[in-house]
């Protein structure tokens, strides 16, 4: 298995057909994004968006979003999704182990990600690559 983690510069077909794919494998409530919200997110300085292939094809993606506060640089993990069927393969290991050391690169002492109690697998892998759980409330204001 050929494993490479590469960082989006560009939204190309390849890329806004493996969203298509892959959203739907993440959030059965958020449609995938379209070429120019895609487009958009990549050309942002505040977010990157990192790419996993196996074998040349998409199979998953992790976004960091880095942005600068009075406090800190802070770092979120944002939408790990990784294809049903190339999961148990280190694939979301190695897309949050990149993101990680571009967060330190950016000067981030810390990263931060929220993951759904029932995904009991992204959590173990969470833990055993370092995240600990917060003791924190996380809100959610909707617009």
């Amino acid at each position: 298995m050929n494993t490479s983690i590469t960082i989006a510069t560009e939204a190309t077909d390849e890329l806004v057909q493996a969203f298509a794919e892959l959203i739907p494998q993440l959030s059965s409530s958020s449609p995938p994004p379209s070429r120019d919200q895609l487009q958009r997110i990549i050309s942002s300085d505040s977010s990157t968006v990192f790419v996993a292939r196996v074998n040349g094809k998409i199979v998953g993606s992790l976004t960091l979003a880095i942005f600068s506060i009075p406090t800190a640089i802070r770092a979120w993990i944002e939408d790990v999704v990784v294809a049903e069927s190339a999961r148990g393969q280190g694939i979301g290991e190695a897309l949050n182990i990149a993101a990680i050391a571009e967060a330190r690169r950016c000067g981030a002492v810390t990263v931060e990600l929220t993951s759904r109690p029932s995904r009991e697998s992204a959590n173990r892998l969470y833990q055993r690559i370092g995240f600990s759980v917060r003791d924190t409330n996380v809100y959610r204001y909707i617009i």
